[in-house]
This record gives structure tokens, C-alpha cells and sequence, in this order.
């Protein structure tokens, strides 16, 4: 399994101090992260949100919790959000679902972290590619993209 990937290479490019890990296929988030060796709340699943016509975010959720979307729809100031085709996902993300990242995205939509995952020392989010994974420090996630810290989930 190779690890270079639209999103590696972007994590490269942006010279954030990480690790990469590769593992086979699994069918569950808490199997992801016992393969990859962190906590299911260190797990972070990237899910693109429609705002409105062509306005998307990135909701980084923690693999054990879901979005809140009361508290996402307030957090960004709007009465309507939905969760677009996968074909839409893929058509603004360059991404197919199971491996959506803002790292590489073929456009720079905002993004909102789950505040408890700002909490954490690392957290690892997909690379890009099945089974890739990005192992990182989530302050330098923020800073990578301007990420907006926000207490957007409920148990999932």
C-alpha cells in the first residue's frame, strides 16, 4: 500500500510534523483505531457539510461521537445544513467517501474541529488514501488550516 497521497503530499508541502501509518481494510471506525493504535476519541472522521450552493466545510468529528447538528448549524450561523452525495463529496473534495481529509482537498473549504479533540496531544486523520492514515498534534492541524475549535458532536 503506497502512502503518497494528495493529502500526504500536502502534509509534506506544509512541513507539519506528523507520521504516517498504513493499515488494511477495516470495517469499523474502532477497528481503524485500534489498527492505527489510537483512542476511537483520537480518531478523527473528515465530513464535508453543505452550507449552501456550492459553500462546503470540513466537520472533524472524533470516531466515537456524531455531529450535533443543532449545535453545527448555530456555530456557522445558518438555519440548513445537509451532507451531499457522495458523487457531490467527491466532485468538492476530489475525495471518496472513507477517505475525505481537508489535506489535499481540490478546494480549501473552511474547517471546524470538534472541541474535544483539541483537548488531545495527537489524533490521527485519514491521509487521502484507504488505509492511510496522518498522525499529528491537533494545535498544528488548526494552524494548518485556520480551523475553527467549536463543541459541534454528541455520542455517537
Amino acid at each position: 500500500m503506497s502512502t503518497s497521497t494528495k493529502a500526504t503530499i500536502d502534509a509534506e508541502a506544509r512541513h507539519i510534523p506528523h507520521r504516517l501509518t498504513v493499515i488494511g481494510s477495516v470495517s469499523s471506525a474502532e477497528e481503524a483505531a485500534a489498527s492505527r493504535g489510537v483512542p476511537i476519541g483520537a480518531l478523527i472522521k473528515s465530513i464535508v457539510v453543505r452550507r449552501s450552493n456550492d459553500d462546503y466545510v470540513f466537520v472533524l468529528v472524533p470516531g466515537d461521537r456524531a455531529i450535533e447538528w443543532p449545535k453545527l448549524r448555530s456555530e456557522l450561523g445558518v438555519s440548513r445544513l445537509s451532507l451531499p452525495s457522495a458523487e457531490e463529496a467527491f466532485e468538492v473534495t476530489g475525495y471518496v467517501r472513507g477517505t475525505i481529509t481537508p489535506f489535499g482537498s481540490s478546494r480549501a473549504w473552511p474547517v471546524v474541529l470538534d472541541s474535544s479533540l483539541a483537548e488531545l496531544k495527537e489524533v490521527a486523520i485519514g491521509g487521502g488514501g484507504d488505509g492511510v492514515g496522518i498522525h499529528l498534534d491537533p494545535a498544528d492541524l488548526v494552524a494548518a488550516f485556520g480551523a475553527r475549535i467549536a463543541d459541534v458532536t454528541k455520542s455517537g
